[in-house]
């Protein structure tokens, strides 16, 4: 009864009170299709915890740590060495036990470092103004583009091919409600024509920098045609590290940047959590989505911290939010920014360049294997290689070798068959001379 304090005779006291035969019934929108027959799953009904915590052991062990072998995913989510000094100082107990900063005379530190966090995020996206972070990327990306249909008053939204098919479909999910979703081809190495379908009627374009394949875009011919039919740009990162060696989007024209905070301060974590990165003009400020932490003094003159906009569905009526985001990943944005201070303007722009440096070197070598091509002409720390066969397959043979070799283009597009040779590669300073050397020699023997 430790798990499950209630009776049989309380849940059919509650169930008699709701006014329904039984539990199933409560489920009886979810169509039939969607069902599971209780046999289909082979799982004991009841088991000792530590039965349980056996099982999920072994199950584990079946695991590959991401650095226990050559490791070389990306694709949205990326191995970084995270200094011990950023687990440690976000476990301090005012950081740890902190939550919702209504009062601020309690919740200075954690307006304080909300406050430094948008700073960093604004001086990397090269924006006015950034909020208080959002879950990920994907709901940055989404956000993003329900904002870009309130400034304009317009529904249409863009995305390119080269956008991360998980924001994409988080976008479709979230605006198809309010708009219409258009998805241009997904065109590997090349910036497709998105110029040409920029209409009256568009709301915004959303673009990535560098894109799911890792060609860097030039968002300034975009911005500059977007701008023209009285649209927006929408910027969006996936690599945060990158904002330390490639010019900023706000710097290219962008009107909202969209980004993945993971990358800094922030290990892969099994898929999460993850922070999402928004920063805007200060023009669009009131249509912002989540929170803005503001500084201001006290009555006695001394500096203090104060939430400035809430425009979050709990502050406001719900139909008047910008956002019904509820959370703000307050401990990972934490990281982000206590990382991103112990590295500095110095340090960011250093280990951007290793990435890109330790990149290059392994591209190199690779296509000079025999019937790899790189694909992608300019990159940062990822890049797409055409193998001579399915690279998924190619994927499991390495894997069989103990090298995490990239990720197959046909697992984010299981679909789009002429993908399905490519191979996508990242590359970071946790990536040793002994592993690429291990990549390189294990991809021509499995060639």
């Amino acid at each position: 009864m430790r798990y499950l304090p209630l009776t049989k005779d309380d849940r059919a006291a509650m169930l008699a009170k709701i006014g329904v035969r039984d539990a199933d019934a409560l489920f009886r929108d979810v169509p039939q299709s969607a069902h599971v027959e209780r046999s289909a799953f082979d799982l004991p009904d009841t088991q000792g915890e530590l039965d349980v915590e056996r099982a999920l052991s072994r199950m584990a062990a079946k695991n590959v740590a991401a650095g226990s072998v050559p490791f070389f995913c990306g694709a949205g989510a990326y191995r970084h060495h995270v200094p011990a000094a950023v687990d440690h100082l976000i476990q301090r107990s005012e950081f740890l036990t902190s939550y919702t900063p209504y009062q601020p005379e309690i919740a200075q530190g954690t307006l304080q470092y909300l406050f430094e966090f948008q700073t960093q995020v604004a001086l990397l996206t090269g924006m006015e103004v950034a909020n208080a972070s959002l879950y990920d990327g994907s709901t940055a990306t989404a956000e993003a583009v329900l904002m870009a249909q309130r400034v304009t008053k317009r529904s249409k939204a863009i995305l390119s091919g080269g956008l991360h098919p998980h924001y994409a479909e988080s976008v479709e999910t979230v605006a198809n409600l309010s708009g219409e979703v258009a998805r241009a081809p997904v065109l590997p190495g090349r910036e497709e024509d998105l110029i040409r379908v920029i209409d009256n009627k568009t709301a915004c374009v959303v673009v990535q920098s560098p894109d799911m394949f890792g060609l860097v875009r030039n968002l300034k011919p975009i911005a500059d045609a977007a701008h023209a039919k009285g649209a927006l740009l929408i910027a969006v990162v996936t690599e945060a590290v990158s904002f330390g060696l490639l010019e900023p989007p706000g710097s290219q024209g962008a009107d909202i940047v969209a980004a993945e905070g993971q990358s800094i301060g922030n290990g892969l974590n099994f898929g999460g959590p993850y922070v999402g990165l928004f920063a805007t003009r200060e023009k669009f400020i009131r249509q912002m989505p989540g929170r803005l932490s503001g500084e201001t003094v006290d009555a006695a003159g001394k500096r203090g911290f104060v939430l400035t906009l809430s425009t979050r569905e709990q502050h406001i009526r719900r139909e008047k939010a910008t956002s019904n985001i509820c959370t703000n990943s307050g401990l990972c944005c934490l990281a982000f920014t206590i990382h991103l201070s112990l590295l500095g303007e110095n340090g960011l722009t250093k280990l951007a360049r290793l990435n890109h440096a330790r990149a290059s070197a392994l591209a190199e070598r690779l296509s000079r294997v025999r019937g790899v091509e790189l694909v992608t002409p300019t990159f940062f720390n990822e890049f797409t290689l055409k193998l001579p066969k399915p690279a998924s397959a190619v994927v499991d043979a390495l894997a069989e070798k103990g090298i995490i070799a990239g990720v197959p283009a046909s697992r984010l597009w299981p679909h789009d068959h002429h993908l399905r040779d490519l191979l996508i590669v990242a590359v970071t300073e946790t990536s040793s001379d002994e592993d690429c050397d291990a990549f390189v020699k294990a991809l021509a023997e499995v060639l």
